[in-house]
């Protein structure tokens, strides 16, 4: 039977951990699993922009026929507006790891309460809870609407 070996934080090498409402909030093992979920997920976006840019970079737009060349150059402007939006989301992400390293992440940014391991399971990158998200997002609409 093969032992599970963590790291200086806590996290597993075989990958098996998920946080637990069980454990301390954001306890070293919490940290590093939210650290591994970041970085992978900023890899991934990297790797795929890498991806996306070579093909770009293959060359100007050759299609004879204007409808294909319409179609072409609508994917490109897809493909470059998808890069703009993983850009900031790189940047969302480079902000939350900060966060893991102050020690500020995971509690939310306006009431200073834990944000909740389901949300940040779903949205790492999340700075306030639900219900701060929500009051903010209402506050916005009701401003816009004035």
């Amino acid at each position: 039977m093969a032992t599970l070996h963590s790291d200086a934080f806590g996290a597993r090498a075989d990958g098996s951990y998920r946080p637990s409402a069980n454990e301390e909030f954001m306890s070293a093992e919490q940290i590093a699993y939210f650290r591994q979920k970041l970085l992978g997920w900023k890899d991934a976006i990297v790797r795929e922009s890498r991806e996306t840019m070579t093909a770009l970079a293959s060359g100007p737009i050759q299609e004879a026929d204007l409808t294909d060349r319409a179609s072409s150059e609508t994917d490109w402007g897809i493909h470059l507006r998808t890069r703009d939006r993983q850009r900031k989301l790189i940047c969302k992400i480079d902000s939350a790891l900060r966060r893991l390293e102050s020690g500020e992440y995971g509690f939310c940014e306006v009431t200073g309460e834990p944000i909740g391991l389901a949300r940040l399971e779903a949205r790492p990158i999340a700075t306030m809870t639900v219900e701060a998200q929500e009051r903010h997002e209402r506050n916005e609409r009701i401003s816009r609407d004035d």
